[in-house]
């Protein structure tokens, strides 16, 4: 592996709730799948049943094989939810309903509707709903659907699981809203090895927190250009309008 932080890997999770945090490419999802191959989970996303019916664009994880694990107690079940592939799961619950050998209902644990018959972010929700179990439970950046709102709805349901005990939560996300959550582990990937952080120190909370304390400055920045913001759009930008 050409990942930096692969040298020396030593990870403990050992608090309720885990999030890898970093830049794009930084190798958050790489290890995230070689968790989910350790707990027996499919790297493509989905549960234990799930792992002859999903394709990722590898059936395994590279790193796994490398990696040993040690449970204090292996969980009996678990999910890993993975934003881009939310879109093949809803589809194959379509086509468990026209299985005539299917049995059941297949959307019953999501609500009794098709996932494709909702908006995207409710379609997520009731995707954690239905697996918010006690196990291992493992996201990868499950904000990309969900309004600020949302993710709170998510944080809530989490807590609330924690609070019945035996759940591992590991969370590669870039919503600072999401690093909020109390008493979570924050392990960033920016260097070349994995160090536990806090939320004010990571590039995610001071950015967010910058430009919407001070868009002016960030947007000056960004295009080069003292009037930034101030200056009308050029013609060839496209623009609704109502129609006369």
């Amino acid at each position: 592996m050409s990942l930096p932080f692969t040298s020396g890997l030593d990870l403990w999770f050992d608090v309720p709730v885990t999030f890898f945090v970093g830049e794009n490419g930084s190798g958050k999802s790489t290890l995230l799948e070689a968790i989910a191959q350790l707990c027996g989970l499919p790297v493509a996303g989905g549960g234990r049943n799930e792992l002859a019916d999903l394709q990722a664009p590898h059936a395994t994880s590279e790193l796994a094989p490398y990696l040993r694990a040690g449970f204090k107690r292996k969980p009996r079940d678990g999910y890993f939810f993975r934003a881009e592939f939310h879109s093949l799961f809803a589809t194959l619950l379509d086509q468990r309903r026209d299985d005539p050998d299917f049995p059941g209902n297949p959307y019953a644990r999501y609500g009794g509707r098709p996932l494709h018959a909702r908006s995207h972010g409710e379609a997520f929700l009731a995707m954690f709903s239905a697996w918010m179990t006690p196990g291992v439970i493992l996201m990868d950046e499950p904000e990309s659907a969900l309004s600020p709102q949302r993710q709170l709805a998510l944080l809530a349901q989490m807590a609330s699981l924690i609070r019945r005990g035996g759940v591992q939560f590991i969370i590669a996300t870039h919503s600072p809203i999401m690093l909020t959550f109390p008493g979570a582990v924050l392990l960033s990937f920016d260097g070349r090895a994995i160090e536990r952080t806090a939320l004010q120190d990571t590039d995610h909370y001071q950015i967010t927190r910058g430009i919407l304390e001070n868009p002016t400055q960030y947007w000056r920045h960004l295009t080069c250009d003292d009037d930034a913001g101030q200056q009308p759009p050029p013609d060839d930008v496209l623009r609704a309008t109502p129609e006369e």
